[in-house]
């Protein structure tokens, strides 16, 4: 079932996917209703997840559930993991490249920088330890509340520069 984010507990597990390119307007309405349909169908052992699915940023994808109900199961997971690499195919958007971070410049405009770049890009002051990166390994809801972006110097890609 679908809930409003507000609703799920701080605990609700969380799985966000990083595009390689930002969604237009228009592909976002189309993949929110993919989203949409795809949780609504969304089930562990034939038992609906509590979850909630949106785009944030033009750019994450983030599933979360709240397993106060049912738990996401191994092959509700991969369910999910061949629905974004559908969705990927279909929008034409490279969701698992875990070798590329996103960060926030000052005008809050999101870029991406590939991991062998961000030590040159520190180097040059491109990147500074007050910029922002993104965590796509937070593992709750409340942590992506609060941890999901970070500066870099609070965050585990300063290990890298």
């Amino acid at each position: 079932m679908i809930l409003d984010l507000i609703a799920l507990d701080n605990s609700s597990k969380v799985w966000i996917y990083q595009s390689d390119k930002e969604f237009t307007y228009d592909e976002l309405d189309d993949a929110r209703e993919f989203i949409s349909n795809f949780l609504n169908d969304w089930t562990a052992h034939s038992a609906e997840l509590d979850s909630y699915g949106n785009i944030f940023h033009k750019r994450f994808l983030a599933f979360f559930v709240d397993e106060s109900r049912a738990h996401a199961s191994g092959c509700s997971i991969d369910t999910s993991v061949r629905f974004v690499e559908a969705l990927g195919k279909k929008m034409n958007k490279d969701f698992f490249d875990r070798m590329t971070y996103a960060y926030m410049d000052d005008e809050e405009e999101i870029h991406t920088i590939h991991h062998n770049e961000l030590p040159a890009a520190y180097s040059s002051g491109k990147v500074t330890d007050q910029t922002f990166f993104f965590n796509n390994l937070v593992k709750t809801k409340g942590d992506f509340l609060k941890n999901w972006i970070r500066p870099l110097d609070e965050s585990w890609q300063k290990r890298f520069v």
